[in-house]
Protein backbone atom coordinates (compact mmCIF):
# COMPACT_ATOMS: atom_id res chain seq x y z
CA UNK A 1 0.00 0.00 0.00
CA UNK A 2 1.43 3.37 -1.01
CA UNK A 3 -0.63 5.56 1.36
CA UNK A 4 2.34 6.81 3.40
CA UNK A 5 4.23 7.79 0.25
CA UNK A 6 1.21 9.67 -1.14
CA UNK A 7 0.62 11.43 2.20
CA UNK A 8 4.30 12.41 2.28
CA UNK A 9 4.05 13.77 -1.27
CA UNK A 10 0.88 15.67 -0.37
CA UNK A 11 2.56 17.34 2.60
CA UNK A 12 5.78 18.06 0.69
CA UNK A 13 3.72 19.88 -1.96
CA UNK A 14 3.07 22.68 0.54
CA UNK A 15 4.74 25.90 -0.55
CA UNK A 16 7.37 27.28 1.84
CA UNK A 17 7.54 24.13 3.98
CA UNK A 18 10.80 24.74 5.92
CA UNK A 19 11.85 21.07 5.86
CA UNK A 20 11.01 18.17 3.59
CA UNK A 21 9.04 15.34 5.18
CA UNK A 22 10.68 11.91 5.01
CA UNK A 23 9.39 8.44 5.88
CA UNK A 24 11.05 6.86 8.88
CA UNK A 25 11.98 7.95 12.37
CA UNK A 26 13.67 11.00 13.85
CA UNK A 27 17.41 11.10 13.24
CA UNK A 28 20.31 12.51 15.25
CA UNK A 29 20.11 15.78 13.29
CA UNK A 30 17.28 18.04 12.06
CA UNK A 31 14.51 15.87 10.67
CA UNK A 32 10.80 15.92 9.81
CA UNK A 33 9.31 12.45 9.57
CA UNK A 34 6.12 10.45 9.11
CA UNK A 35 5.80 6.99 10.62
CA UNK A 36 3.11 4.45 11.40
CA UNK A 37 1.85 3.87 14.94
CA UNK A 38 0.27 0.77 16.44
CA UNK A 39 -3.47 0.59 16.90
CA UNK A 40 -4.74 0.44 13.33
CA UNK A 41 -7.86 -1.63 12.93
CA UNK A 42 -10.29 -3.03 10.41
CA UNK A 43 -13.55 -1.07 10.63
CA UNK A 44 -15.53 -3.09 8.08
CA UNK A 45 -14.85 -6.09 5.87
CA UNK A 46 -16.90 -6.77 2.76
CA UNK A 47 -17.82 -10.12 1.20
CA UNK A 48 -15.31 -9.58 -1.61
CA UNK A 49 -12.46 -9.26 0.92
CA UNK A 50 -12.12 -5.48 0.69
CA UNK A 51 -11.51 -3.88 4.10
CA UNK A 52 -12.12 -0.40 5.46
CA UNK A 53 -9.27 0.34 7.85
CA UNK A 54 -8.40 3.03 10.34
CA UNK A 55 -4.64 3.57 10.42
CA UNK A 56 -2.61 5.69 12.85
CA UNK A 57 0.37 7.82 11.90
CA UNK A 58 2.52 10.40 13.62
CA UNK A 59 4.53 13.30 12.30
CA UNK A 60 7.57 14.28 14.32
CA UNK A 61 10.17 16.99 13.97
CA UNK A 62 13.57 17.32 15.58
CA UNK A 63 15.37 20.65 15.50
CA UNK A 64 17.05 23.16 17.81
CA UNK A 65 14.76 25.90 16.46
CA UNK A 66 11.49 25.73 18.41
CA UNK A 67 9.87 28.45 16.29
CA UNK A 68 10.67 26.46 13.12
CA UNK A 69 9.27 23.29 14.69
CA UNK A 70 6.03 24.97 15.73
CA UNK A 71 5.54 26.80 12.43
CA UNK A 72 6.22 23.65 10.41
CA UNK A 73 3.87 21.39 12.35
CA UNK A 74 1.07 23.95 12.53
CA UNK A 75 1.35 24.52 8.77
CA UNK A 76 1.07 20.77 8.17
CA UNK A 77 -1.74 20.35 10.70
CA UNK A 78 -3.79 23.15 9.14
CA UNK A 79 -3.28 21.63 5.69
CA UNK A 80 -4.23 18.10 6.77
CA UNK A 81 -7.52 19.30 8.26
CA UNK A 82 -8.48 20.41 4.74
CA UNK A 83 -7.34 17.34 2.78
CA UNK A 84 -10.27 15.82 0.92
CA UNK A 85 -8.48 13.48 -1.47
CA UNK A 86 -5.29 11.44 -1.69
CA UNK A 87 -4.88 9.21 -4.73
CA UNK A 88 -2.98 5.94 -4.82
CA UNK A 89 -0.51 5.50 -7.68
CA UNK A 90 -0.84 1.72 -7.57
CA UNK A 91 -4.56 1.41 -6.71
CA UNK A 92 -3.69 -0.12 -3.33
CA UNK A 93 -6.12 2.09 -1.37
CA UNK A 94 -9.19 4.27 -1.76
CA UNK A 95 -9.00 7.36 0.43
CA UNK A 96 -12.10 8.06 2.54
CA UNK A 97 -11.07 10.63 5.13
CA UNK A 98 -8.23 11.90 7.25
CA UNK A 99 -8.77 12.86 10.89
CA UNK A 100 -6.26 14.92 12.85
CA UNK A 101 -6.63 13.66 16.41
CA UNK A 102 -4.19 15.96 18.19
CA UNK A 103 -2.46 19.31 17.95
CA UNK A 104 1.35 19.71 17.82
CA UNK A 105 3.10 19.43 21.20
CA UNK A 106 6.65 19.53 22.55
CA UNK A 107 7.61 16.05 23.71
CA UNK A 108 11.32 16.25 24.59
CA UNK A 109 14.50 18.31 24.62
CA UNK A 110 17.86 16.52 24.70
CA UNK A 111 21.18 17.58 26.23
CA UNK A 112 22.33 19.02 22.88
CA UNK A 113 19.34 21.34 22.72
CA UNK A 114 17.35 19.43 20.10
CA UNK A 115 13.59 19.67 20.55
CA UNK A 116 11.37 16.77 19.59
CA UNK A 117 7.85 17.83 18.74
CA UNK A 118 5.18 15.39 17.65
CA UNK A 119 1.51 15.05 16.93
CA UNK A 120 -0.87 12.43 15.72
Amino acid sequence: MDFMERLKDNINSLPDLPMKLMLGYLTAKDSLVLYALPGGQVIREYYDGVKDQSLNYEIGIKTKDQQKANATLWQIQTHLEQVEEINSKDSSFEFQKLSVSNKPFLSDQDEQGFLSTCWI
